[in-house]
Formats: structure tokens, sequence, C-alpha cells
């Protein structure tokens, strides 16, 4: 699907198909403020944005009703290049782990995933060309994975976070969805953001492998098979071990912050915020130098990255652990996404052919900075393992 669809047809499909995925928490078309090459595109935005007149309620019943006052950074900016904001879509209770109502479109009694349960639904049903999420751990990478789309994570601080609502200030970072790698490329190059054109890099891929279910090692294994015949340079690097230790040290990173961003809502509202309210509870167990150090375990594995991305400047690694698990009582799991987010490298999530079954996504990334690689190289991965 192109970025250029315009607001009927993506009106007509969420009249036809939410009422059983429920992406939307609101659906309301919202007039552009300027003209650039977004002109006449829609877009949802996830319901921790602020937005203008339109319902913000963090995914959360305490808010139900709460409108927003003015419009969070990022949606200003895309309207300002002509993209009209359709509307706000469902999200994770203040973009933790207490499910949306979304279903996932390629089976609904499985979850879509989750923060950006909504966003990543919409997109992959065709409610929408784009839409806005955000990541913390993996909540964006993971949903794109679950429902067949593509996520994509940049460096961590190129986009203003101003008017999201945190959660760890050292960890949130803006996410996009869309169908492929070649629309992502489409709406980087609208963002006036742009990557020079690249010759083929070589990529890195784990060995061993990291933990992940069977269908998607099998997958992985099966798309570096393909990349190779394509000519592809792929060579091993042992970093599973390493992901590891940074799942755990994003763990205590967020919980730390995200329980003193959050405590005083927990003082008022306690058990009403469910999961949240557990997590705050964590979190204040956590002393500084338990942070900290956490925190330095991340700076050192950051430099050591670093020097992998000298050799082979594309890393590829699943991403997620498996297909979306059944039912609507989890998100999944974020463990391939986390140490991504707390390196602050961008990551991207395309899909991997797999047929009929439920959908799996390889994961990109490359060094801070390198956004523009990063995505030429996914249209080109992709391009490879979706040739017929």
């Amino acid at each position: 699907m192109s970025l250029a669809r315009g607001i009927d047809p993506c009106l007509e499909a969420i009249a036809s198909l939410d009422a059983q995925i429920q992406a939307w928490v609101q659906v309301s078309p919202q007039p552009s403020t300027g003209s650039g090459l977004l002109s006449g595109v829609p877009f949802g935005a996830k319901d921790i944005m602020e937005t203008r007149g339109l319902l913000t309620e963090y995914g959360s019943p305490i808010y139900r009703g709460r409108a927003g006052v003015e419009d969070a950074d990022i949606v200003t900016e895309l309207k300002k290049r002509g993209g009209i904001l359709l509307g706000k879509t469902h999200t994770a209770a203040f973009a933790y782990v207490t499910p949306a109502p979304t279903r996932n479109p390629r089976n609904l009694n499985h979850t879509p995933g989750g923060s950006s349960s909504g966003s990543a639904a919409a997109v992959a049903a065709g409610m929408v060309p784009f839409a806005l999420g955000t990541q913390t751990k993996g909540s964006v990478l993971r949903p794109a994975s679950y429902c067949g789309v593509t996520g994509f994570k940049p460096t961590f601080g190129l986009f203003s976070t101003k008017g999201v609502l945190p959660f760890a200030k050292s960890l949130d970072t803006l996410g996009f969805f869309t169908q492929w790698p070649r629309d992502m490329l489409e709406l980087w190059h609208a963002l006036d953001r742009r990557g020079e054109p690249i010759d083929a890099v070589v990529l890195g891929a784990p060995d061993p492998m990291p933990a992940v279910e069977a269908p998607m090692a099998a997958a992985f294994q099966a798309a570096l098979a393909t990349l190779r015949r394509g000519g592809v340079a792929i060579r091993s690097i042992d970093i599973a071990g390493m992901l590891a230790t940074l799942v755990h040290a994003a763990h205590i990173v967020m919980c730390y912050e995200g329980a003193r961003f959050h405590q005083q809502r927990y003082e008022e509202y306690g058990a009403r915020l469910v999961d949240l309210a557990d997590m705050v509870r964590f979190g204040l167990t956590i002393d500084e130098s338990q942070y900290d150090e956490a925190r330095r375990h991340i700076d050192a594995c950051r430099q050591k990255v670093a020097e992998l991305y000298k050799a082979t400047p594309v890393i590829l690694v699943p991403a997620a652990t498996g297909p979306a698990p059944a039912g609507l009582a989890s998100t999944g799991d974020p463990a391939m996404n986390a140490p991504w987010t707390a390196l602050g490298t961008p990551a991207i999530a395309i899909p991997i052919p797999v047929g009929p079954a439920l959908p799996l996504g390889l994961q990109l990334t490359a060094a801070h900075g390198q956004d523009g690689v990063l995505l030429r190289t996914a249209e080109r991965v992709s391009d490879l393992l979706h040739a017929t």
C-alpha cells in the first residue's frame, strides 16, 4: 500500500472492520494545517499522544472522556506537512501491559501486541496508510511482527516526544507503522529526512540464536538463507548473551524511571491502575545504585555494539520471540526489542514470508543516526524476501 490513499477508503475500511478489530478509540478526521508530501494522507495517533479536541484517555477507564487541549509535537509536524489526523488508536493502559480491546487483524483470536496495539492493527487491516506509536521496550516492533506490517523505531531523541505521555525518559521513543518498508521510506522522505543511496552492506546475524520459539527460529534461518541466495553477505556475530543482559538492564531502567514518573498517579488511584500499580510498587524498591549500574551496563554494551556496526553496518535479529500469542490477556514478550531500545539504535521490523501462518517479523538494526541506511537496507531485504 502506498501512502497516497484518501480519507474515504479509510473510513469505509473502518466502518466495515473495526467493530471486530477495535483499533480505534475515536475516528474524527482533523484538517491539516499546511501542505507538503503528506497532503491528504490520513494517519492515526496512539492514545497517549495529546491531540487538541480529540480524546486522549491513555488507554485507561480512569481517564475516559478526557480530551486533549493541544497537539503533540509529532502530530503538529505531520499536520503541517498536509497529513490528516484520522483519529486516535487504542493503547495498552498508560503504554504499559494492561491490554487494549484491540484484536489482531490476521487472526481475531490472537493479540496484536502492545502497547501500540491499535496503530499496528489499523495499518494491518488497511484502515490507514500509516500510524504513530511509541516504544519503551518493544511497543512498536513487536506489534508490527505480530500483525505482519512494518514498524520503525528511529534513533532515540530524533523526534520530539513533547505532548506524549512519558513512561521512562531515557527509553521512550516515537515510532511509525506502515504496510511495507518502501512506504516507511516514503514517509521518511515526506518528513524531510534523507538517507544517501547505499551500496550493499554486510549484515550481521546472531550465532548462537537468541532464545525464540521454534516457528520464529525456523523463519529467521529461512530468511537468512533467502538473502544469501540473493547475494547478500551475512556475517555471524555472537550477541545472544549480551542481548539477554540488556533485557534485564532495560527492565530495571524502565521500572525505576516509570515508577517515579507515575508515583503521584499511583498515590491518587492505587489499585485502579491495575498492572501499572504493580510496576510502581516494584520500581520504588529499586535503589539508585541498581539504576546506575543498569545504566552503566547499557553504556558499555552501546560501545561494544558500535564496534560491531563498523564491520556489519546492519544487524539482523528476530522481531519477536514468536508469533502473536493466543487470546487477549497478554501483549507478548518484548525481549527481542528491549535491547535495541535501551541502546537507542534505530530498528525496523519487516514481514517475513510465512504463507497462511501467523505473521512473523525480521528486525534490522543500525548504528545511531544511520536511520536512512537502515530504511534503504530494509527495503532491499524485503524485496529479496518477497520476490516471486
